[in-house]
């Protein structure tokens, strides 16, 4: 009888201990390359240096994914509502021409665009158990995450996040 008490109390805990961790970056991801749209390679970590002091939305995607696709006319409407907004684009295209034919295809614009080389396989997508796209993540402006996932463009929980 004893040990119903004590067994629930060990899952309250550790419950309330998973709860409470913030996601964050791994050093692998931090440390992982991508490459811009300029050719050169760069790390995740100065990505997200340069755009301190601004609220970054992280989008993932690739010409392949539809939904992805179908998420672009909301992402601009967000950059159009939130201006201070930074857009980071992160694509999985298998190879670096699709990515760049796929940004002039669907005139993406605006925002940073980078390819991850390594797609599925790169550091940054195993640190942030990448297992859809579109993936969508909001950094404050200390490049701390405020939102982790959402898998839809017109997801309520990224307005929430940078309106705030």
């Amino acid at each position: 009888m004893k040990t119903i008490p004590f067994l629930s109390l060990i899952l309250i805990l550790t419950f309330c201990g998973i709860a409470a961790q913030e996601p964050t970056f791994s050093e692998e991801a931090l440390n992982d390359t991508l490459l811009g749209i300029d050719g050169n390679e760069v790390q995740f970590k100065t990505i997200i240096e340069q755009n301190k002091g601004h609220v970054v939305l992280i989008d993932i995607w690739a010409t392949w994914c539809k939904d992805c696709i179908v998420g672009m006319p909301i992402v601009r409407k967000l950059k159009k509502d939130y201006p201070n907004v930074k857009l980071v684009y992160i694509s999985l295209d298998r190879n670096e021409v699709s990515w760049r034919k796929g940004i002039k295809r669907f005139e993406i614009e605006e925002g940073l665009h980078f390819w991850a080389e390594d797609g599925w396989e790169s550091e940054l997508f195993k640190s942030i158990d990448l297992d859809w796209i579109p993936r969508y993540m909001i950094l404050d402006e200390h490049g701390k995450i405020k939102l982790y996932r959402a898998i839809k463009a017109s997801d309520k929980e990224i307005v929430k996040q940078l309106s705030e």
